[in-house]
């Protein structure tokens, strides 16, 4: 995630490391490789894992490593993360560049292998022009909309029509990012996903939280642990207009195990319809990762 030398050996390393964890427990784990692999999962009662990279700084110049990724489980890959690369410009850079020509060369590399092209992270012209570019359906997994609040990690209507108009997904997520200032609220994220559904339709949004499954305890070990990522994050120079060290990525009233349940509730109090609600909280991206990977 984001630039560095060794990032290609790292994300062997740890695909290596998350499969071998995923083959030790069979009866709880299992990698997702194709649309049916979730409903195996739900079935069974198993985490389905899916494997995406936050960056292509690991391809460098070879684009033949998007195979080799692909065949070591990878289905998602981000095209940039917040700071420029050999794609393209991320959210966080002042310039703005466009699409590279070896951004064009990724994304259809991409789609020749049926891998997820996902547009989070980027900056405006270069997600803009990757959505133009792409031939198969794109994501934008974990965002906001920025004409609500206008900050770089979020996206503008025009990016989300276009995304829609070619048959992606866009996920909201749980992130201080959805306000002007301080933690997001439950009533951030279903204004965002309301304006999300009023853009680009209900077949086309769905949930991207950033964040863990399990609940956060806000104790001083959380507080220092986000105080070191945070002042972590600004050094490298990858922290984001919102971040802060006091502010956590969780939404107060979903910080817990059954957060989609309690989301599901307040969008039905808000006059969401049962079929809205499933294809938001999953079944979406679901109809898109079968279309793109395959059944």
């Amino acid at each position: 995630m984001g630039n560095g030398q060794g990032r290609y050996t790292e994300a062997l390393e740890v695909l290596a490391l998350c499969s071998g964890i995923i083959a030790n427990n069979p009866d709880l784990l299992m990698t997702i490789l194709r649309g049916s692999d979730l409903g195996v999962a739900k079935r069974s009662k198993r985490l389905g894992i899916i494997y995406n990279l936050q960056d292509t700084t690991a391809l460098e110049t070879d684009l033949s490593r998007v195979l080799t990724l692909r065949r070591a489980g990878v289905r998602v890959i981000q095209l940039t993360y917040n700071k420029r690369n050999l794609c393209g410009d991320g959210a966080l850079e002042p310039a703005n560049a466009g699409l590279s020509d070896f951004g064009r060369q990724v994304i259809a590399e991409l789609e020749k292998h049926k891998v997820l092209l996902n547009l989070s992270h980027g900056g405006q012209r270069t997600r803009a022009d990757a959505i133009a570019e792409a031939k198969a359906p794109p994501a934008i997994t974990h965002t906001g909309c920025r004409d609500l609040v206008d900050n770089p990690r979020n996206v503008y209507d025009s990016e989300l029509r276009a995304l829609a108009n070619k048959g992606g997904v866009v996920g909201i997520y749980f992130m201080p990012f959805l306000r002007e200032s301080g933690m997001a609220h439950a009533e951030d994220v279903i204004r965002h996903l309301e304006h999300a559904v009023k853009v680009c339709g209900e077949d086309n949004v769905g949930i991207g939280t950033d964040g863990g499954l399990s609940a956060l305890v806000m104790d001083d070990k959380a507080r220092e642990r986000q105080r070191q990522f945070y002042e972590d994050r600004k050094a490298q120079g990858i922290a984001a207009p919102g971040k802060a060290a006091d502010v956590f990525n969780i939404v107060a009233e979903y910080n817990a195990p059954r957060r989609m349940e309690t989301l599901a509730q307040d969008l039905s109090r808000r006059g969401w319809s049962q079929k809205r609600i499933e294809k938001v909280l999953g079944g979406n991206f679901a109809r898109l990762f079968t279309e793109v990977w395959g059944s």
